[in-house]
């Protein structure tokens, strides 16, 4: 639960040698640093559905529904607002992976990501064997769509919430795995690599935290401009969404930013945070429902701190669950991706109760999916979410903080 903890997730799976001797082994220790200079792939984002995966690497975890899921990634540009990060560039550019039910499950899978971005990311290309229960290109199933924004963590691709965004399509909703350009390595069309810009900066900036949470708050209001476009020329053909059944989550640093966004944007119905330190107070949500999801809630005074005096300032529905036994990458695909390649024991002794608890990846990730969807499913669908009011034999392990 500590600040420190959730900033870790920027390091680990760009410079730590930890969690890339936990997916490679140790010959990806001589395996260079990726977040210091842009790389050049050979292989496009668009087009890495030709792409075929090792057929033995693990499988993204079944959804709960079985509903098929299409998928699809495009780059979108922001010609009216400066990166953040470099201020010299007059537009901002972002990738985005797009989540939706679909009707037909025939077609090729698309991959979790490419060989190359696997390679700058961990120093191995093993993640890239991971398969993926989504197919390439689907056509989206007809109707109106509720949608929901993912942010990963500070540092973390957008894929590392791939099993979230099938889940939550196979639910029914329209899902945006957005991914920050400069706060990770990020392949566009063409295989171009950029870098990290301004990996390293969390620790010695204070304000950095709020700056960047402002910045993705600004992403994700783009994004939803993009998607309920008139005239129906959004990003993905075909995909239709509801503009007034929105939501926001995202893990560690992007939880903050999916409160942030919402208080800056009313067409936000709900928000949700996995773990992540929140920046900025929250306001103007305007009794708008939140859910706080927690790990080893009390191992840092400090951390529950922040989140005590952000529970005070919510004035609509909100839920605060903990997980005792998870690590604060168990709400992402970190946890079963490093569970599901066997490589969990190579983790240093003192990072992996931090990072990954005790828990299987597997039941984090199915607490994750359940705990966020029900939340999802009340405020977005009108549904029953019994899960949300009292403890739950399914869950026997997850927790009412509040």
């Amino acid at each position: 639960m500590s600040k420190t903890a959730r900033w870790r997730s920027a390091a680990l799976p760009i410079a730590s040698t930890a969690l890339v001797l936990a997916l490679a082994g140790p010959a990806a220790a001589s395996a260079p640093a990726a977040a210091t200079a842009t790389t050049t792939a050979t292989t496009a984002t668009d087009a890495a559905a030709d792409s075929k995966p090792d057929a033995a690497g693990p499988r993204v975890p079944a959804t709960s529904t079985h509903r098929p899921v299409g998928t699809t990634s495009a780059r979108l540009v922001d010609r009216d607002r400066p990166d953040p990060w470099r201020p010299d560039t007059p537009s901002r550019e972002l990738m985005v992976t797009f989540w939706y039910p679909t009707d037909s499950a025939r077609g090729a899978h698309a991959p979790y990501l490419s060989p190359e971005l696997s390679t700058a990311l961990y120093g191995t290309d093993a993640p890239a064997g991971v398969r993926t229960g989504a197919v390439a290109g689907a056509r989206p199933a007809p109707g109106r769509h509720p949608l929901v924004l993912l942010s990963p963590g500070f540092g973390l691709s957008r894929t590392t919430l791939t099993a979230l965004g099938e889940e939550l399509a196979a639910r029914g909703y329209a899902v945006a795995a957005v991914d920050h350009t400069y706060e990770t390595l990020v392949e566009f069309p063409g295989g171009r690599i950029e870098p990290c810009l301004v990996c390293g900066r969390e620790g010695t900036d204070p304000d950095f935290g709020a700056t960047a949470s402002r910045a993705r708050a600004a992403d994700l209001r783009f994004v939803i401009d993009r998607l309920t476009a008139p005239g129906g020329r959004g990003p993905v053909r075909g995909l239709a969404v509801d503009p007034g059944r929105i939501a926001a989550a995202g893990h560690s640093l992007g939880g903050a930013a999916a409160l942030e966004a919402m208080g800056e944007d009313r067409r936000i119905r709900a928000a949700a945070n996995l773990d992540g330190t929140v920046w900025i107070p929250p306001t103007g949500l305007r009794s708008r429902p939140v859910l706080l999801f927690s790990a080893q809630l009390g191992g840092s005074p400090g951390a529950t701190g922040n989140w005590e005096d952000s529970w005070k300032r919510l004035t609509g529905p909100r839920y605060w669950v903990d997980l005792p036994t998870a690590g604060h990458l168990s709400f992402s695909d970190e946890h079963w991706v490093v569970d599901a390649l066997g490589s969990r024991d190579q983790l240093p002794a003192d990072s992996g109760p931090d990072l990954f608890g005790t828990v299987r990846g597997e039941r984090a990730l199915a607490a994750t999916r359940a705990y966020l969807g029900a939340f999802l499913d009340r405020h977005l669908l009108g549904r029953p979410a019994p899960l949300l009011d009292r403890p739950s034999r399914a869950f026997p392990e997850v927790r009412f903080a509040k």
